[in-house]
């Protein structure tokens, strides 16, 4: 099935409308903040007599106060009501809080500005859970990953542009403030034009009663995300990466004067490269995933945030530091500069990978009805663990360690943290060892890969032709599957865990253990009443010539107890490869059919229950093979 390019949505009404809105919120967000922040730090003396660097941490303080206040209100209304409806009230109070800011430039009153800046964090609040309880409403499953990708992309580039428009603007001699008023607001008038573009959708608790106590509300939001153990470990691990970059970023400025010896033109470079990095990684993922929600490349982020975070700190210790304070020309002449440029790129693409596979699990996997509510309390979490970052940051400097160790801490610490998360929900790093195996050894293409329901229980059949059959449906499916597999193969070391962590049944033959043999049929039955995926391979052994080996009739003991639809599949181009049992020369083979081994899942439409005899269901499988072994 041919697969549209995600760039596509932007040119459909379902989702082109929603992205600028959200695109220029948080470009106005960032325009707005960055020259505030700019014109304290310069001309601070002509608007106040506080101390700058008091402002400097308090302003930032107050954007994300409202974060723990309201997120919990902010959820239940973006459950409660249409979305569309929500955004646009939103940009209106944002185009108010721009008018209130604009008097504020033009009078030099700073808690006009101030306030502006409360109301800014009030208005991302009340918008942050729409904006990713909206996708899964509007775009279909395989369109998740390369959605939620735009989306983080439009936002860091748009916090991007917001800070290089924001310092440009406000330092414009003698129109600067004029203009950050002007564009500020005018900004904000674009932003509600595309929110009117938004449609309908409809709220999915549209009887729910809000509790207008935001600390319940807190509570009982994160605990019912606990019920949910994924979804909420993948709401940990959201947070995490914003504790993260909260540690890195707060770090450039300093780390780009003091260590690189460059100007503020050295931050902006700095800080683009990551934010290109961050948009990079969040367009990977469609591509890497395969248009499905893959959250095996969420290791593979994790990896790669360490690794590029010790290579930054061994990239900074040698650097080349010139004498005196250079521009960007200068800091690229510097010896060691494009490798911190690498670090710093790379520690963005693997941020990217990381993050957006989390979104797309959370909002497939959450309660339909609790979606806002559960991205709310993340959004709690997500400013707690920020404000955390800054603590820690704080300590470290106070311990002596410089900026560069600090970059070393944060990436030794993130290594610790996803060694637990993964170690909880080991599912991450067997999705991982999966998607690698499929991206490595072989290139598969999925036939009909729709006809793999989102939801609902079902018996999927298949030959057997290789020892990692059942990795590569694995790797293959949006949803997770419990295979049953020989006993034996529990036995055998490295896919015993990768099976006992994909929760597979072992089963055994009745002469040979008949109380394992009933077992797997009470377990399956329990998985089928539970909405799960079960794979069977009703051949119950390996092909020896690359033929199909008659079905036998476990199946129809399945159905007999747990009637669902039977999903035939077929897999093409792994007879022959090393872990078949074709008896022929295996280095002769594996030269023969390269590096990268071509092959083919197809996936049948269902069968249902009455009709699924072995026979019918082993000439399903043959026709979708065709002759390709």
């Amino acid at each position: 099935m041919q697969k549209n390019n995600q760039f596509a949505l932007l040119a459909q009404r379902r989702f082109a409308p929603f992205f600028w809105t959200q695109f220029l919120g948080a470009l106005n967000d960032n325009v707005f903040k960055t020259a505030l922040l700019t014109i304290l730090t310069y001309d601070a003396l002509s608007w106040t007599g506080m101390d700058t660097g008091l402002l400097n941490n308090l302003i930032p303080g107050l954007f994300i106060l409202p974060f723990f206040l309201f997120s919990a209100t902010a959820g239940q209304l973006a459950d409660k009501l249409e979305k569309g409806r929500v955004a646009r009230f939103v940009k209106l109070l944002e185009i108010a809080i721009m008018a209130v800011a604009a008097y504020g430039w033009m009078t030099h009153h700073l808690w006009l500005l101030v306030a502006a800046v409360v109301g800014m964090g009030i208005h991302s609040t009340i918008f942050g859970p729409v904006k990713y309880a909206y996708l899964p409403q509007q775009l279909k499953r395989e369109e998740l990953i390369g959605g939620n990708g735009v989306i983080e992309m439009g936002t860091f580039v748009g916090i991007l542009l917001g800070e290089i428009l924001g310092a440009v603007l406000v330092v414009h001699k003698p129109w600067g403030l004029q203009l950050v008023a002007g564009v500020t607001l005018g900004i904000a008038v674009l932003g509600w034009l595309a929110s009117l573009g938004i449609p309908h959708s409809p709220a999915p608790a549209p009887e729910l009663k809000v509790n207008w106590n935001p600390f319940t509300e807190t509570v009982r939001n994160l605990g019912f995300s606990r019920r949910n153990r994924p979804v909420f470990l993948s709401l940990l691990g959201n947070s995490w990466f914003w504790f993260y970059g909260a540690i890195v970023l707060a770090q450039f400025p300093l780390y780009a004067k003091n260590y690189l010896h460059g100007d503020h033109s050295v931050f902006v470079l700095l800080l683009a490269v990551f934010s290109v990095g961050i948009g990079a990684g969040s367009l990977l993922c469609e591509r890497l995933s395969g248009h499905k929600v893959e959250i095996g490349l969420v290791p593979f982020g994790s990896i790669g945030l360490s690794v590029f975070g010790v290579e930054l700190y061994l990239a900074s210790r040698g650097y080349a530091a010139p004498g005196a304070a250079v521009d960007v020309a200068g800091f690229l002449a510097q010896g060691g500069s494009w490798r911190i440029l690498a670090d710093c790129l790379g520690i963005g693409v693997f941020g990217g990978l990381y993050i957006v596979p989390l979104f797309a699990l959370i909002q497939t996997r959450c309660d339909p009805a609790h979606v806002s509510r559960t991205i709310a309390g993340m959004n709690i979490m997500n400013a707690l663990f920020m404000v955390v970052a800054a603590l820690v940051a704080m300590v470290l400097l106070k311990a002596g360690l410089t900026i560069p160790e600090i970059f070393l801490a944060t990436a030794i610490l993130n290594a610790l943290v996803a060694i637990y998360i993964f170690s909880l929900v080991p599912e991450f790093l067997m999705r991982f060892l999966a998607w690698l195996l499929i991206h490595t050894f072989y290139r598969v293409r999925i036939a009909n890969g729709h006809a793999i329901t989102e939801q609902g229980a079902g018996v999927i059949v298949c030959n057997h032709v290789s020892y990692v059959d059942a990795i590569v449906i694995m790797a293959a499916s949006p949803r997770p599957i419990r295979f049953v597999m020989d006993h034996r193969i529990f036995k055998i070391p490295v896919l015993s865990w990768v099976f006992r962590t994909a929760r597979a049944i072992p089963i055994a033959p009745v002469k040979e253990d008949p109380w394992l043999t009933e077992k797997a049929f009470v377990d399956i039955a329990q998985a089928l009443h539970e909405g799960e995926l079960v794979c069977i391979f009703p051949e119950g052994k390996l092909t020896r010539d690359g033929e199909i080996n008659p079905f036998r009739g476990g199946v129809q003991k399945i159905l007999a107890r747990t009637p669902v639809p039977v999903l035939p599949m077929a897999l093409r181009g792994l007879w022959g490869s090393l872990l078949s049992r074709d008896t022929s020369n295996p280095f002769a083979r594996s030269f023969k059919r390269g590096l990268f081994s071509r092959l083919e899942l197809v996936v049948g439409e269902a069968v249902p229950a009455e009709q699924a005899t072995p026979e019918l269901l082993q000439e399903k499988v043959q026709q979708l093979r065709g002759e390709w072994k």
